[in-house]
């Protein structure tokens, strides 16, 4: 006869670890919930007994204040919004500007480190460890105060190719800085600037696809492919077809003028922007400069051997063979890098610079809508942090290394 199964004992629906632990965990949601509630009840009914009931309509008012450098604004007819987004555009440009500038500003030091020459090695070295150990605010205001404000006036400021004639009559040159700031040539659209930069299009979609069949030829016969410098070249080709076939240039270069008191032409950077351009850049690219080396010295010596085995020089082997390896060590730290770089930018406001975040503040000193502004400023920032992040991810992925 079969022995009939022994009943195991079931656990206690007390004692069930499973059970009490999502009992836990329902707890804990419902106890900072009710925290949270309770929060935002007293914050509202503040704010409702001050007449400051939380909305976006104010954002509507005529603003009012002026903001001394950005996009187009008129404070006697424009919104607070419009002051809104004059700070945004101003926080963009200094984060983009100061991204790019620091990366390459880090990867010279970075391979001035590893170049093996002692005096360059030791250069770099002490320039990491002055700006990384410096107070960054310090740092910015040094930048404006020591340095930019420092400078010589409009009518005595350095220029770089000056054009004959006395300054205030529109004396013209490649570059200025003074105490205005600084001031560098600017293209200027013309009648078929739209017609060239959409021939511009064309040429990178048909770069793309020449080095893409390249690639596939390399893959197939084995050849070099140069799929990169074949791309280029097809679209500076177009590039320079397109603005030779336009019966007017598309773009001018407007050289920057000095009036009586202030740049007149040309692309002008206030000394706010200048120094915290400066401050950002320096201090970042100290960082910058550290991942980059992390990475490049994490290539094992065995890849550098292997390359000089075939035949490639240093640069040939540090550019084929041991970056693309680094870049995967590399990106994630450089990741976060990019996002300080911006956040840190909210410094602007001790050196006066209109970004995002001291724009905002002006608008919430005029209103009263202090909790609307803060949320509106962490949503902004959260935007650019989590699209900064999603790019650089999937620029990440795109480069590790697909395992069988």
């Amino acid at each position: 006869m079969a022995r009939s199964r022994v009943a195991q004992p079931q656990t206690p629906f007390h004692r069930d670890e499973r059970v009490l632990a999502a009992l836990v965990q329902l707890l804990l949601v419902l106890v900072v919930g009710a925290g949270l509630w309770l929060l935002v009840r007293s914050t509202l009914a503040d704010l409702q007994a001050k007449g400051l009931a939380p909305g976006l309509g104010f954002l509507d008012n005529v603003a009012g204040f002026a903001i001394g450098e950005g996009a187009a604004y008129d404070p006697a007819s424009s919104s607070y919004l419009a002051a809104f987004r004059v700070g945004l555009g101003n926080t963009l440009r200094v984060a983009g500007t100061g991204i790019l500038l620091a990366t390459l500003l880090g990867a010279l030091i970075a391979l001035g480190r590893l170049s093996g020459n002692p005096l360059v090695e030791r250069l770099g070295a002490a320039y990491v460890e002055v700006f990384r150990n410096t107070p960054l605010l310090v740092q910015l205001i040094f930048w404006y105060q020591g340095v930019v404000l420092r400078l010589p006036g409009l009518d005595e400021g350095l220029a770089l190719a000056r054009q004959a004639g006395p300054v205030g009559s529109d004396a013209r040159a490649l570059l200025f800085l003074s105490q205005r700031g600084l001031a560098l040539p600017r293209f200027r659209p013309g009648e078929g600037a739209s017609s060239w930069l959409a021939a511009l299009a064309l040429g990178a979609l048909l770069g793309l696809a020449i080095g893409r069949w390249r690639r596939r030829r390399q893959a197939r016969t084995g050849r070099p492919a140069g799929g990169l410098a074949w791309g280029l070249s097809a679209w500076l080709l177009v590039a320079v077809l397109a603005w030779a076939a336009l019966p007017a240039a598309p773009y001018a270069i407007e050289l920057p003028a000095v009036g009586r008191f202030k740049y007149e032409a040309g692309r002008v950077f206030s000394p706010e922007f200048t120094a915290l351009l400066i401050g950002l850049v320096a201090y970042s690219a100290a960082f910058i400069a550290e991942v980059i080396r992390a990475g490049i010295v994490a290539v094992s010596q065995g890849q550098r051997e292997a390359a000089r085995a075939l035949g490639l020089t240093e640069a040939q082997g540090l550019r084929l063979v041991v970056i693309p390896q680094a870049l995967r060590v590399i990106v994630p730290p450089l990741t976060s890098q990019y996002l300080n770089l911006t956040k840190n930018s909210t410094l602007a406001i001790y050196i006066g610079f209109p970004d995002l975040f001291n724009v905002s503040l002006t608008i919430g000193n005029n209103t009263g809508q202090f909790v609307v502004v803060t949320l509106m400023i962490m949503a902004v920032y959260l935007a650019m942090s989590l699209g900064t992040s999603l790019a650089m991810n999937a620029y990440n992925r795109r480069i590790q290394l697909v395992e069988r």
